[in-house]
């Protein structure tokens, strides 16, 4: 469970930094693709961000449990709920600002 503990904390961290690059404006870093109907970049900037932060938590908080409980499947589960929150907030804020997931 270290080994877990480990990639989640780094991944996390990755995810946060992305987040906050996005979050303070380099939505540059999201596909084009995704941008395509987009009036407000830097308000959908910092959404995604917001979104992206949830994510990184979620990755952060299911390291740190990891870390502390060597055993159970709380650690998973709470990756999984986290990573289902955080994509439906992406979701969401594509719903928003792009008119639509595509």
């Amino acid at each position: 469970m270290l080994l877990y503990a480990i990639i989640l904390l780094l991944v996390g961290a990755l995810v946060a930094g992305l987040g906050l690059a996005i979050y303070r404006g380099k939505t540059d870093l999201i596909h084009s693709y995704h941008q395509t109907k987009v009036t407000d970049p830097a308000a959908y900037g910092k959404a995604f961000g917001k979104a992206m932060f949830v994510i990184a938590a979620a990755l952060i908080l299911s390291g740190l449990i990891g870390l502390v409980d060597h055993t159970s499947g709380l650690a998973v589960a709470v990756l999984m709920v986290g990573l289902a929150i955080g994509i439906g907030c992406i979701i969401a804020v594509q719903h928003r600002y792009n008119k639509g997931i595509f």
